[in-house]
């Protein structure tokens, strides 16, 4: 039986406490650019899917993932956001593999393959963000 959600377009929304910081972040560090800006926020479209940056005096806790970017080749996407000045987290995460900045999650996580390879980092306003790419 389908849901009154199952059509929906799901859209992370994520505090900010500096619109211009935040716009300088995503720009520079990220490439993007936002798609539409009004006082309170911006509006940012990832190949088929959005994110919005929403004007907040709360923080985010930056204790877990509010984000995730799925790319086809990790290794090159943290080449090239490196180039950008980027900086991953160092994470130490029990019971999983990590190769330097890499973090290898195995088959029981919800991944489009048999697992996944994941890299984070925090956005300018403490947001932590995530790479990752499916293993087959």
């Amino acid at each position: 039986m389908a849901g009154p959600l199952d059509s929906a377009h799901a859209i992370t929304k994520l505090p900010c406490q500096d619109l211009d910081r935040a716009r300088r972040f995503y720009r520079d560090r990220l490439g993007l650019e936002a798609v539409e800006e009004r006082e309170g926020g911006l509006r940012y479209v990832c190949g088929t899917t959005e994110f919005h940056l929403f004007l907040s005096s709360g923080a985010a806790s930056g204790t877990s993932t509010q984000i995730g970017f799925e790319v086809d080749d990790l290794d090159q996407v943290m080449a090239d956001l490196r180039t950008r000045g980027l900086r991953f987290e160092a994470v130490d995460v029990p019971g999983f593999k990590v190769e330097g900045d890499i973090v290898t999650v195995p088959s029981n996580y919800p991944s489009k393959g048999h697992g996944e390879r994941g890299a984070f980092f925090r956005d300018s306003e403490g947001n932590l963000l995530a790479l990752g790419q499916a293993t087959r």
